[in-house]
């Protein structure tokens, strides 16, 4: 059985130093205007599972979504979710039918394993900003630790951003602040001018609530050239206190081909 969910596109992140969400950047690389964050998509994705599911997705699921397509500010957006066997599928797409993202999830009775903790024991990038390059992204290099909560406000602000009004979320951490996270991992180390999302492997171990504290840790796993883009993903992990309560590999494109 297929579920649509509607919901209006709406772009928060217009004043943000990514300017790809500016219309006059985003339009420089070919797109028609100003691009709705990855990150909000993925939380529309998110609605139906917590919907049906709520804690229990929220608590220990293993979700793949990949980005094909922009989403436009004010567009109306479809979302529809399906299922085969343990495999939930989320779909949107925007008023012209096209397909915009797609995600799968499950609640597997065991997750994928997380990468060894070793992986956060070499040499730490520096302290600097620099704007981000070829030269600047090293594979297995693990950025310094940071600690950030999931306060109530901030909480509140990521469900109003996507139009988000299930209850669960008064108390219980959204998704889209979740992986909102891991890009504020990146924007914490490099300079980002101009550069897209394009997929997200998202494990949620345990759930997340207001208002606890969480200690994020990354390190770039690989990066790769191709169609003239230039690509990298890094792992995050989100501790609380010595429990590993989330990990992600995060893809994106941080110079992006002109248009």
């Amino acid at each position: 059985m297929t579920q649509a969910y509607q919901v209006v596109a709406q772009n928060s992140s217009e004043a943000h130093e990514n300017k790809i969400h500016s219309d006059e950047t985003a339009r420089r690389y070919g797109f028609k205007g100003a691009l709705v964050p990855g990150v909000a998509v993925y939380g529309h994705l998110t609605h139906p599972l917590v919907a049906r599911f709520g804690e229990q997705w929220l608590g220990h699921s293993v979700s793949d979504v990949r980005f094909f397509k922009p989403a436009y500010h004010g567009e109306q957006l479809t979302i529809t979710h399906s299922e085969e066997d343990t495999t939930h599928t989320l779909r949107c797409t925007n008023s012209e039918g096209v397909l915009l993202a797609e995600l799968h999830s499950s609640m597997p009775e065991a997750l994928p394993d997380p990468e060894p903790e070793q992986i956060f024991s070499g040499p730490t990038k520096d302290r600097s900003r620099p704007t981000i390059s070829w030269d600047h992204i090293h594979p297995n290099q693990p950025f310094d630790p940071w600690h950030w909560q999931v306060t109530e406000e901030r909480n509140k602000l990521a469900a109003q951003q996507i139009s988000d009004e299930l209850p669960i979320y008064r108390t219980r951490a959204h998704p889209h602040l979740l992986l909102s996270k891991v890009n504020g991992a990146l924007t914490r180390e490099f300079v980002m001018p101009a550069w897209l999302h394009v997929g997200s492997e998202i494990r949620l171990r345990k759930l997340l609530k207001v208002p606890d504290v969480v200690r994020s840790q990354s390190v770039v796993i690989d990066k790769w050239r191709r169609k003239g883009h230039e690509f990298a993903r890094i792992y995050t992990t989100y501790h609380r206190g010595d429990a590993l309560v989330t990990d992600v590999y995060h893809t994106f494109i941080f110079s992006v081909a002109a248009g």
